[in-house]
């Protein structure tokens, strides 16, 4: 890849943070290719150095020789506790509120079923949740009531609106910490505050704040939470994701999937399905155990990390990103989406532009990876653990070529992938 080269006050400027930054020994510690500025984090994590000899170990020694054993002398059985009691540490929750298990997908469901059929919901019928809420959110809302046949509605309100509609009527409100693509960020504290107010229950996504912002579940008193392993977590493509249940909740609530890991008493391998106690009723199937041990090594590295250091990096890269690109792609038709500079916010930045997905086709061949969400948006993650503010400086850069050029009208650049 030719980068461009910068102005003297840019490189200036990016080399100074760079050398003020506490988090910069993390970036060695990944897998990164020296042609790649690489811009979509929030999406799929970086591999870290460690994963795959771990993965390896696993493969070749737990499996390879220990065979089944290694249930037991591996602890293979503890995976999904054992990590879930890490990652409960980096979004402000109990270690026996958190395991993993599953998809963010199937988790969602899990706990939007659980929560309406608790004696917790009052026998209400409303859902809420946001139009433009990440669609599998939205999709696993409607699966949930075709399950409860049909005795719940959805509504779907405009954030600024949803304290308003919160009466008693509401069963649930599902709502993303940090929006997919926008990255607003939600005030949970005040969030779950309202809900409770009107007697609701919440159920929090955590897919793009769970290593990217500071969380406190506990402090917040969230009664539901869902995330993802390999974003932020760093935790391989298609990794476990994690639930929350606050510990009040756990004996009142029960999984609608009856699997046998989540069963008091797998082993005993009875007729009747009889939920275990605590979070590891909300288990389903066999946890993948060769997922599982990538999501943990990017779970142990992030624990290295201090979360307020981790944030307070992410809003500095949003801001240096946002002020460079005001500087050099002005007359591109660029439009920010979403927090203003210096404004809460998740870590990734978009711009919206009409052309959105052949620039970032452009820019992709350039070596600068981001992603597109349609229909014009251009979204870079922000991954504090390995992402150098020189990176962003010569991302802006070839961003401007390409605006400039007009490199992104090119044919090839217009064509659809399956995945954007």
């Amino acid at each position: 890849m030719s980068m461009a080269h910068m102005t003297t006050a840019g490189e200036n400027e990016a080399a100074r943070l760079d050398a003020e930054d506490p988090l910069a020994g993390f970036r060695e510690r990944f897998v990164l290719p020296d042609d790649v500025i690489y811009l979509d984090g929030n999406s799929l994590g970086a591999l870290p150095r460690a994963t795959a000899a771990r993965v390896q170990a696993v493969a070749t020694a737990e499996w390879g020789t220990g065979l089944i054993r290694s249930w037991n002398s591996a602890d293979w059985i503890g995976a999904p506790a054992r990590v879930g009691a890490k990652i409960a540490r980096l979004v402000g929750a109990a270690p026996h509120e958190v395991i993993v298990a599953d998809s963010t997908s199937v988790n969602l469901y899990k706990l939007i079923v659980a929560a309406l059929q608790s004696p917790l919901a009052k026998g209400r019928s409303v859902i809420l949740s946001e139009p433009g809420n990440f669609p599998t959110d939205l999709y696993m809302i409607e699966s949930a009531m075709a399950t409860l046949g049909g005795r719940h509605r959805l509504e779907l309100v405009p954030r600024d609106g949803l304290s308003d509609r919160m009466r008693d009527d509401v069963a649930l409100v599902l709502l993303t910490h940090v929006h997919y693509k926008t990255a607003e960020r939600y005030d949970m504290v005040a969030m779950t505050a309202a809900a409770h107010a009107a007697g609701a229950l919440v159920c929090w996504d955590l897919s793009h704040s769970t290593g990217a912002v500071v969380l406190d579940l506990a402090s917040a008193r969230a009664d539901f939470a869902v995330g993802c392993g390999y974003k932020f977590l760093n935790g391989g493509p298609g990794a476990p994701a994690f639930l929350y249940v606050a510990e009040r909740h756990q004996s009142t609530v029960t999984s609608p999937l009856g699997g046998w890991m989540g069963h008091a008493q797998p082993f005993a391998f009875a007729d009747q399905y009889a939920p275990a106690p605590g979070i590891a009723r909300f288990l389903c199937g066999t946890p993948p155990i060769l997922s599982m041990a990538a999501l943990e090594c990017g779970v142990d590295l992030h624990l290295e990390a201090e979360m307020a250091l981790v944030e307070a990096k992410s809003r500095a890269l949003a801001t240096y990103f946002i002020d460079q690109v005001g500087a050099r792609c002005g007359g591109h038709d660029l439009e920010l989406i979403g927090p203003s500079r210096g404004a809460p916010r998740g870590s990734h930045v978009s711009w919206r532009h009409p052309q959105a997905y052949a620039v970032m086709q452009a820019l992709i061949a350039r070596g600068v990876i981001g992603d597109f969400r349609a229909p014009d948006a251009m979204r870079f993650g922000l991954t504090p653990l390995y992402l150098r503010f020189t990176d962003i400086a010569q991302a802006v850069e070839i961003l401007a070529e390409v605006l400039t050029t007009r490199m992104y009208e090119a044919p090839r650049f217009q064509v659809r992938q399956a995945v954007t």
